[in-house]
């Protein structure tokens, strides 16, 4: 299918769900994202949410085709009306990460890429994750994961550490996840941690690629 060379302008309808956070974040994961995926990739997008990131990647890098994700069908109308337009992302579909099987192609993407799921949701949610994230990639491909973590040797910067208890408190299963405890999870499906960028507010935006 031949794309744009220039990305399309597309404005959402005015009343859809919106996250300020995925409106000020999504710049900078883009940024690194662009380093890390070729031009033309095949790129997996876990809990979607409102579809800001997916609108925002798909408008400035037209040759990726943007794969958008919600575990509810009850979100997909969102997601659809927010890329509507945008002729290189598929229609949003149902997945949900600790199903045993993942409902797209296997070994196909040169992305798989998460933002704030792990730390709001259970913890046997992280090595389902990065289980299908395993069995999606294709050879040379990457996970790429956007949230904050504890990180063992590092201090807990305040703003953090009242997130983690906000979030125990609404959910005894939720809450930041150790980097050591997700490393090795991701290890034992065969992914090594490659890259680490630090972003704003005191979030990380890790890489992990075939061990």
């Amino acid at each position: 299918m031949t794309r744009p060379d220039t990305p399309p302008t597309v404005a959402a309808p005015a009343d859809l769900p919106f996250s300020p956070a995925a409106e000020r974040n999504a710049p900078h994961i883009l940024r690194v994202l662009q380093g890390w995926l070729p031009p033309a990739a095949e790129v997996l997008e876990i809990a979607s949410g409102t579809g800001q990131h997916a609108q925002h990647f798909a408008q400035a890098q037209p040759q990726w085709r943007w794969w958008p994700t919600e575990a509810q069908a009850a979100a997909l109308p969102v997601l659809q009306a927010r890329c509507a337009g945008l002729a290189n992302v598929q229609a949003a579909q149902v997945l949900d990460v600790v199903a045993p099987a993942w409902p797209v192609p296997a070994g196909a993407f040169d992305a798989v890429v998460v933002a704030n799921l792990l730390h709001i949701s259970p913890w046997p949610a992280t090595a389902a994750f990065f289980r299908g994230a395993a069995q999606a990639l294709r050879p040379g491909g990457c996970v790429a994961v956007y949230g904050p973590f504890v990180v063992p040797g590092e201090p807990l910067v305040p703003s953090n550490a009242a997130f983690d208890a906000d979030l125990r408190a609404r959910d005894a299963r939720w809450g930041l996840r150790s980097l050591a405890e997700v490393q090795a999870v991701a290890l034992a499906v065969g992914l090594r941690l490659a890259d680490r960028c630090d972003m704003p507010a005191n979030n990380l935006l890790l890489r992990w690629v075939a061990a």
